[in-house]
């Protein structure tokens, strides 16, 4: 498959999960909450996170954004489900190593699921903070879970 083609493919998915969230809803009861806010574009994110036994069970988000915030919130609560709060911690690194540039293995792309095609927005500086302000969420409550116990 072409590069071309490849770019596409990347565009497709991201537009698909952009236009038809899979997880776009509030938790009645969540374990973990969060609000982030990117001021530069103005993407707005409140993330609801479900724990039993450090497994995540259930995550989802609501908010206002552009597609790139919403498709990769959406992806994050997808891949993150079923994963224990350090898998879904190691995801969310993998995420931010991208942002920075850092290639990472071919186990750790096949680890973050749809989220993978991620990559191919990273090398749009102006776009990174639209990609990684869900991940930065969950880390700031999964890592602030991890620092209360």
């Amino acid at each position: 498959m072409g590069i071309e083609r490849l770019n596409q493919l990347y565009r497709e998915v991201i537009l698909d999960y952009g236009q038809h969230p899979r997880n776009k809803r509030e938790i009645e009861l969540p374990t973990l909450t969060t609000d982030v806010y990117n001021p530069n574009c103005g993407d707005k994110l409140k993330l609801f996170v479900c724990l039993e036994n450090d497994k995540i069970i259930d995550a989802s988000f609501t908010g206002e954004g552009c597609t790139l915030s919403q498709a990769s919130a959406d992806m994050m609560t997808k891949v993150i489900k079923g994963k224990s709060v350090e898998q879904a911690i190691s995801l969310s690194k993998t995420i931010s190593a991208i942002a920075l540039g850092k290639k990472q293995s071919e186990s750790q792309m096949k680890a973050l699921g749809d989220a993978k095609v991620l990559e191919s927005v990273m090398q749009f500086p102006a776009r990174i903070k639209c990609v990684t302000i869900a991940w930065w969420g969950l880390d700031r409550i999964l890592l602030g879970l991890r620092k209360e116990a």
